[in-house]
């Protein structure tokens, strides 16, 4: 037993390859940095992101191509705020449009007063905006408050986080991309890795950088996905006169 601690094993179909994204560097980053309470300015609820964060996209776009992950993923959830859909479409999506092949648009040319050329959905795997994983959310009913005491407290982000990754269960796709925004990470991800040495909790659970991939196994151990095999094989014994006798199988 002492060879197999620490380890663990689980059937390939209970589990999912998620690639967690925090998106790239956005205009209220740059101001909150020089004074955090920026980070509560309604100018800054959807903000858009700086050219140093279009640079970032760009840098991760061509990790996800050279490390082929572009090709294995199936889906990406992102986030339906402006910085974590340009972050998501500059990096998973399908390039532009100079080879001439018609393909609908996943972003206009200059969106976002970007001053970027359109990316297609060429080859690009499918993209859902999910409310789930958004930034904290305001507790008001026409969203035009934007003080302390009406956001959602850390529990509240965690919780909401939980709930996220229940419905990511009800995904047939087993390699998921998901775009959001650190403070979600940072409370979604805190639930996990108790179970393990402290090195990798807190390779789990240390605050994302800005454009920062992160590729996890996410497992379900309580039999709640109630998706079966796609790559196990019965090995039964063929029907014919060629098949091995019963003695044959005793003796094997």
């Amino acid at each position: 037993m002492d060879a197999v601690r620490g380890q663990g094993m689980y059937p390939l179909h209970r589990c999912k390859t998620i690639h967690l994204v925090r998106h790239a560097q956005g205009f209220h980053n740059v101001s909150g940095e020089k004074d955090h309470s920026a980070y509560m300015s309604p100018e800054f609820f959807d903000a858009a992101l700086t050219p140093l964060g279009w640079k970032q996209v760009d840098n991760l776009q061509k990790h996800v191509h050279s490390k082929g992950i572009s090709k294995k993923i199936e889906l990406v959830v992102v986030s339906p705020l402006l910085r974590t859909m340009q972050t998501a479409v500059g990096v998973f999506g399908g390039g532009g449009f100079d080879d001439g092949i018609k393909a609908a648009p996943l972003m206009t040319e200059n969106a976002g007063e970007s001053d970027r050329p359109a990316i297609s959905s060429l080859n690009a795997p499918p993209c859902v905006a999910m409310e789930l994983c958004r930034e904290r959310m305001i507790e008001t009913d026409d969203d035009t408050l934007w003080t302390v005491d009406v956001r959602e407290a850390n529990e509240e982000v965690a919780e909401r986080g939980q709930k996220f990754l229940n419905w990511l269960w009800t995904r047939e796709e087993s390699e998921i991309a998901i775009v959001t925004h650190s403070g979600f990470l940072i409370h979604t991800l805190s639930a996990y890795g108790d179970d393990c040495q402290p090195p990798v909790k807190e390779e789990i659970c240390r605050p994302f950088n800005n454009c920062e991939l992160r590729s996890m196994v996410f497992v379900d151990r309580s039999m709640a996905a109630s998706s079966s095999s796609k790559t196990n094989f019965p090995g039964k014994i063929p029907d014919g006169t060629d098949a091995p006798s019963e003695d044959a199988v005793e003796k094997n």
